[in-house]
Formats: structure tokens, sequence, C-alpha cells
């Protein structure tokens, strides 16, 4: 296998309980553009929210099922704990103050391999969240405009796996889907097919932790970008080849999907770049209507009815600093 056949990360899929609380936080405090709006494609009574940048490029794009009044999830081992998001270093005291005006708790800034300022802190069902401010990334923040854009969210930075240990689930991304080990300190072991913030996988040996339960404020699964259909076949068959159980390819309208478990539990998906959120809204209006794919449709009133109406008010999120 070439190793372009992997590029990095496409997305990150998390559980939410409401649908206006998930919206507010993610576009209306962290500034993250609301991609689309459509439902959960095995489950229509539910929506499915994709935030990004302006386009939601691969390595940017965090969606969530918010599933209403379910358990809460509890973070652990076989499971995806925290999302980091890259943002400037010129920007902490932003970011600080910004957590801080809209009550929410954070801890501190913590080096991390000892290059990295690293502000966590969790949002309104309790996944964990990071910011970690570097000035390695290249790609253009998006903002709506409460947010200055020499403080706006760029993106992922990493991604972190809590495991037994690490070397089975490093054997697979090193030896299947085109991943090098970059850096390692301690129990945390950093692999990246693309070394560059937005598609670093960080796994954390910790063999005392319970396992993780799935529910809200819990991310579902991970998906890695690959460039076309072709490539994405052929990891198929290297995954089958693996006995990794694959599923068939599945039409996600915005991208095709491949999924299979993880050594280690997670599940993980090979999501293809094309072809990409403008296939039903321009550029210009991402967001903006309630998409469903074409097999839904047809049930168009049904599911309005039944998905709680959602508001991208932002007035309130405007924050004025001196």
């Amino acid at each position: 296998m070439k190793e372009d056949k992997i590029t990095g990360i496409h997305h990150v899929t998390a559980i939410a309980s409401d649908p206006q609380k998930n919206l507010d936080f993610y576009a209306g405090i962290l500034g993250l553009r609301l991609v689309k709006k459509t439902v959960n494609f095995d489950a229509p009574d539910v929506y499915h929210f994709y935030y990004g940048n302006e386009t939601g490029e691969p390595g940017t794009i965090l969606t969530f099922f918010p599933f209403g009044d379910i358990q809460r999830g509890r973070s652990g081992k076989g499971m995806i704990n925290t999302i980091a998001f890259s943002v400037p270093i010129s920007s902490m005291d932003y970011w600080e103050e910004r957590l801080r005006k809209f009550s929410v708790d954070y801890h501190p800034a913590q080096e991390r391999f000892g290059s990295e300022a690293v502000i966590s802190f969790k949002d309104t069902d309790g996944l964990a969240l990071e910011l970690v401010f570097t000035d390695k990334d290249a790609r253009n923040g998006f903002t709506y405009g409460h947010i200055p854009q020499e403080h706006s969210i760029k993106g992922f930075y990493n991604i972190e796996i809590w495991e037994e240990g690490y070397e089975r689930t490093a054997g697979l991304l090193t030896g299947h889907l085109g991943h090098e080990l970059i850096m390692e300190k301690g129990n945390r072991f950093r692999f990246a097919a693309d070394d560059s913030p937005g598609n670093y996988v960080d796994i954390l040996c910790s063999p005392d932790s319970l396992r993780g339960i799935g529910g809200n404020g819990t991310v579902h699964h991970m998906a890695f970008c690959t460039p076309d259909k072709e490539s994405q076949l052929e990891l198929r068959n290297l995954l089958i080849e693996r006995m990794l159980n694959p599923t068939p390819v599945i039409d996600r309208q915005y991208f095709e999907s491949v999924y299979f478990r993880e050594p280690g539990g997670v599940l993980f998906e090979i999501a293809t770049r094309p072809p990409g959120f403008t296939v039903d809204e321009s550029k210009e209006h991402l967001g903006e209507g309630f998409m469903l794919p074409g097999q839904y449709e047809p049930r168009r009133r049904e599911i309005e009815k039944i998905t709680k109406p959602v508001r991208l008010n932002l007035e309130k999120f405007r924050r004025v600093f001196a």
C-alpha cells in the first residue's frame, strides 16, 4: 500500500444530548462553522451536525448525533476520549478570557512534548476537549465574525485514544494505515500519516483505566481520509486480509465510508475526500438548510415534525475585547 492511501484524519463523530445546546457551544462559544445540518442516515429522527472550517475540509470536521436524553457515557480504555483543536500561540489570553466569559471551566495551560501549550475543558455533555496553542499550523481558521479571525480555531490538532497497550493499534496504524510513530513521551505515543496539525493520533497506554462506555459526551468513531474510491477499496481489501471485518462501502452523501473496529475496540472509518459538502449547498450557504439524503426526502414533513427546531443565533456569543 502506498502511504498516500491515507492522508490523515477526515472527521470525528461524537454523541450529544440537546441539539440547541450543542449548536450554541460549538458554533457560538468555539466559533466553528456549522457546515451541514442533516440527519443520522441510520436513524433519521436524530440530527447529524457537521462543524468545521469554511468548507469542511478533512482534519477540521467534528460531527454530532444529538440523541437527546440517553445515558451519559464514560471515558476509558478502548475509546477516543479527547479531541484537541489548533489555535495560534498568541491567542491564549483571548481563549482563557472567552472560556471564563461563558462559564466554561478549564485547566490552565500545561506543557506537552516540550513545545505544546494545552488548555483542557469539557463541552456541555462532558466531552473532553483541548486547545493546543501552536504556530506550526498554516491553515486558515473560520469565523462568523463574532470571534476575531486571528484567534479563530483552525481545525483539529490531535485526537487521543486510551488503550490497554499501544502495540496492536500502533501495528495497524503503521502497517496498514500509512502512519508513522513521530513522537513519544511517557505513556503517550503520537502517530501521523501527515506530520502536521489536524492529523495527529495520540495513543495513551492506560491499563488501569476502566473500559469506556458509549453515551452522551463520548466519541462514537473517527474517520481517516483517503483520496478516492479506488484507494478506499484497496484499503478495504487489506482490512479483509487482516480479518478486521470491514463493512461494505456505504454512501454518506458527502463521502463514502467503510467501518471497522481496531484491535483495541475503537470504531474506525475510512472516508473518501470527495464529493464534499458543496454537493447540495453552495460554499456561501453551507449549513443553512436542513439537508436530507434522497431516500428520506419523501419523509421530509414527518422528519421535520420529530426533530427539535434549532437556530444559529450568534449575537449572544459576541465578545468585544479591549
